[in-house]
């Protein structure tokens, strides 16, 4: 069993930092790739950022530019270092963590606000 445990949300003001994190723990032998996700009201769940076990990364275009995605591969750890933040990207933040012959883990969520 793998448990997935999301950090560092909050409220902050249009144009400002957070960083989150993810930590992923239990019975692993090796992450294929982790990410966040995000969810805003009345919205589909949308990938934000990913990256591979070979340091590769995806971002949404929204967010390309000001979001910096990370991973501590000897904490099984990821992070997601949000700046310029806009009010559109309020959401609740997950994280995803793709376990090798195990399969894929969800965090409970971090809810993130924008807001002056």
């Amino acid at each position: 069993q793998v448990q997935v445990v999301e950090s560092g949300g909050g409220l902050v003001q249009p144009g400002g930092s957070l960083r989150l994190s993810c930590a992923a723990s239990g019975t692993i032998f090796s992450i294929n790739a982790m990410g966040w996700y995000r969810q805003a009201p009345g919205k589909q769940r949308e990938l934000v950022a990913l990256i591979t076990s070979g340091g590769s990364t995806n971002y949404a275009d929204s967010v390309k530019g000001r979001f910096t995605i990370s991973k501590d591969n000897a904490k099984n750890t990821v992070y997601l270092q949000m700046s310029s933040l806009k009010p559109e990207d309020t959401a609740v933040y997950y994280c995803h963590v793709r376990v090798t012959a195990s399969g894929n883990y969800w965090g409970q969520g971090t809810q993130v606000t924008v807001s002056s």
